[in-house]
């Protein structure tokens, strides 16, 4: 039998971080894969990673151990599919609005009789070293983790109905796009004060209906906030900006040691 961490792990009631990979190289995916997060997820909608990317990035995260998520582009339920018969523990889909696109969602993500998903999983069968179809089969519908993404007012309205939905694993705040939906578009603030208790309302619809809560951390700083509101899944910045800040602690810490902040050009 084969195991997926990350429903095995948000189901034990674990906070899982997952870091935020939008530059499609694999060297850099495997950097972040053999680090200390829980999870690693691989951006198709405003990141850099496309088909063939993704193809190679969730083998390399799923030969580390770690989770292997991918946010598929807006719409693309059949990149959705896709993702799983690559071997992807979980998929997060963008702007579900509605219990229509719920729906489709779900379908897209789960054999019948539960969803349409279409059988096509030899892939996933092998790079998780499954003993065959039928175990994959048997197993995935509830191993692996769909994550509806609740980022507009019309999704917040419908989000007890859409965590209702069987098949549908949990909720995923988009803080950035939720804010922009908040002040009628007039700010776009992931850590918008005024919509908290919004935000709070979301993790506890996915509560109430036994499902996981979700969302983006766009500062460190409020993971806090949000474990206290019930998230437990949490994606905790972009690579390119791990990256970068990396670059400026080292070099800080470099000159405070030395007493020295002339430039570091050349060598």
């Amino acid at each position: 039998m084969f195991d997926y961490t990350l429903q095995a792990r948000l189901i034990a009631g674990e906070t899982v971080y997952t870091v935020w990979s939008s530059v499609p190289e694999n060297g850099l995916v495997e950097l972040f894969a053999q680090g200390p997060f829980g999870a690693v997820t691989l951006d198709m909608q405003h990141g850099g990673h496309h088909e063939h990317s993704v193809l190679s990035g969730l083998s390399t995260v799923i030969h580390s151990g770690k989770a292997a998520v991918v946010r598929v582009p807006l719409g693309r339920m059949d990149m959705a599919s896709r993702a799983l018969d690559m071997g992807a523990d979980a998929i997060i889909a963008p702007m579900i609005n509605s219990v229509q696109d719920a729906v489709a969602f779900r379908d897209a993500v789960k054999f019948p009789p539960l969803g349409g998903r279409s059988w096509g999983a030899s892939r996933a069968v092998a790079v998780r070293g499954i003993a065959g179809g039928n175990e994959y089969l048997a197993t995935s519908n509830v191993r692996t983790v769909s994550f509806a993404m609740i980022e507009t007012r019309e999704a917040f309205d419908r989000v007890s109905e859409i965590a209702a939905i069987d098949g549908i694993d949990g909720l995923f705040v988009g803080p950035a796009d939720f804010s922009i939906a908040w002040t009628g578009g007039k700010s776009v603030d992931p850590g918008l004060p005024e919509m908290d208790e919004a935000v709070a309302s979301i993790a506890a619809a996915a509560r109430d209906a036994g499902k996981h809560a979700g969302i983006f951390v766009a500062n460190p700083a409020m993971a806090r906030k949000y474990h206290q509101m019930g998230f437990r899944f949490m994606a905790l910045g972009f690579d390119v900006a791990i990256v970068a800040e990396g670059q400026k602690a080292i070099l800080a810490m470099a000159e405070e040691a030395s007493g020295d902040n002339g430039s570091s050009a050349g060598y």
